[in-house]
């Protein structure tokens, strides 16, 4: 339990950090940004421990924290930017 509380924090900084990093006009807001942090963390948790990199009470570091939060706020933004296009003629 502790783990996954270690990895909202972290997540939540690591979101504010992929945010500063990725390019371009970021339309999400400071809600959804920490959101997309968290899961990032999340995921780089989870999956790390599916590939055997983290012990099952371990939370992914901060620089995976990061990566995981890079790849959902990319993701995010293709959704979105893909949503504004089909949306507006």
């Amino acid at each position: 339990m502790w783990s996954l509380i270690v990895a909202i924090i972290v997540g939540f900084i690591a979101g504010l950090i992929a945010r500063a990093i990725h390019p371009g006009n970021d339309k999400a807001g400071f809600i959804v940004t920490t959101l997309l942090g968290i899961a990032g963390a999340l995921v780089a948790t989870y999956g790390g421990r599916m590939l055997g990199l983290y012990d099952e009470n371990s939370a992914a570091g901060f620089i995976a924290s990061v990566v995981g939060a890079l790849i959902i706020l990319f993701i995010y933004n293709m959704i979105t930017k893909r949503s504004r296009v089909n949306h507006h003629p």
